[in-house]
């Protein structure tokens, strides 16, 4: 598995720590080990200019995903085939301010927005309600499980 990351802001972000995360979600949704994903990290104005370009939606977003080869999950005894799943763009101030108002780290919210942005990339949506409880579900759980399989830092 091979995951890039590139930050482009100022906030200091621990790489290792998103990388063991999509690692973590690569293996639970049983992709192959060649996947492919990058992650960057930038400030608000190179967001909005993304949001404006490719959802013509104004204002900096908190996380925007951009699939490539269109993967979908595999399973146990099918892995998913090797590809480029894609990439994963986090805004770090926007981030932060969604979670002062969860009353969660700033952190936190990043690796929950990374679990929901692979998902995107999987082809998960929320757009229905059905669709929405099953991702949103998923989500909680790869994150959680995540979380709880980390020593203590």
């Amino acid at each position: 598995m091979t995951i890039e990351i590139r930050n482009e802001t100022t906030t200091v972000v621990d790489e290792r720590e998103f990388i063991e995360l999509a690692r973590f979600v690569f293996e639970a949704m049983h992709l192959h080990p060649a996947t492919e994903m990058s992650i960057l990290f930038v400030d608000e104005a190179a967001m909005e200019k993304l949001h404006v370009q490719w959802l013509d939606l104004p204002g900096p977003t908190d996380v925007m995903s951009f699939p490539m080869d269109e993967l979908i999950p595999g399973t146990p005894q099918q892995p998913a085939p090797e590809g480029l799943l894609g990439d994963v763009v986090l805004c770090p101030s926007v981030a932060a301010a969604q979670a002062a108002e969860a009353g969660h780290s700033p952190v936190e919210e990043m690796l929950l927005l990374t679990v929901h942005s692979i998902l995107h990339l999987l082809g998960y949506d929320h757009m229905e309600e059905d669709e929405r409880t099953e991702m949103f579900d998923l989500q909680r759980k790869l994150l959680l499980t995540f979380l709880a399989s980390r020593p203590a830092r």
